[in-house]
């Protein structure tokens, strides 16, 4: 087992980690996130806490079962300008809609990874990019999710930045990392710190 392990079966985040040379095992956490965010959206938390609430799930569930590794947690939530909050569509149609709400908007991607040892946090950090999404045409969002659904469906916020969803964009604010689903440069000096990566 490698002394580093990703909580998560995103292909963006292990597609990071393999790119910055981090040496790691993918493990799935198995969790409902759909349940969780609900109870923590009943809690009133915010959605920076409720980011760093189910990373922290993740990372600790699988660290349970992994004595001494390190494992890191990373969840990403889509916050509207008047506070909604997106999740995954479940639908094409839902895919649609979500970017009609987007359309000639700003929103915050807010994204937030911790890392567990033995079943308990120990280290963690949010970081927060500002999406300025360009007036989106019903011609451009049909062809758009022609080229892009289903692939999009495990994407908050329903674009992959890395391939057509940067046309949606008029401007970015903040770490290309954070909008691709991990706040990777914080998450690579905490490694180096623990002798994982060098200094």
């Amino acid at each position: 087992m490698s002394p580093m392990v990703l909580a998560s079966g995103s292909a963006s985040r292990r597609a990071m980690l393999t790119a910055a040379g981090v040496p790691f095992e993918a493990v799935a956490p198995g969790v409902d996130e759909e349940a969780a965010k609900a109870a923590l959206r009943a809690d009133g938390r915010s959605p920076r806490e409720t980011a760093d609430a189910l990373a922290e799930l993740k990372a600790v569930k699988v660290s349970a079962r992994i004595p001494d590794a390190l494992v890191l947690g990373s969840d990403s939530l889509v916050v509207l300008d008047d506070g909604a909050i997106l999740d995954k569509p479940v639908s094409r149609e839902q895919a649609a809609d979500h970017l009609r709400m987007m359309s000639g908007r700003v929103h915050d991607l807010v994204s937030a990874a911790v890392i567990a040892q033995d079943g308990r946090p120990v280290w963690r950090v949010v970081d927060r990019a500002r999406m300025h999404v360009r007036p989106l045409s019903k011609g451009f969002i049909a062809g758009y999710l022609d080229a892009e659904w289903p692939a999009i469906a495990s994407c908050v916020g329903c674009y992959r930045i890395e391939g057509p969803g940067t046309q949606l964009f008029a401007s970015i604010e903040g770490s290309q990392f954070t909008v691709l689903g991990l706040p990777l440069l914080p998450v690579l000096d905490y490694l180096r710190v623990r002798g994982i990566m060098a200094a």
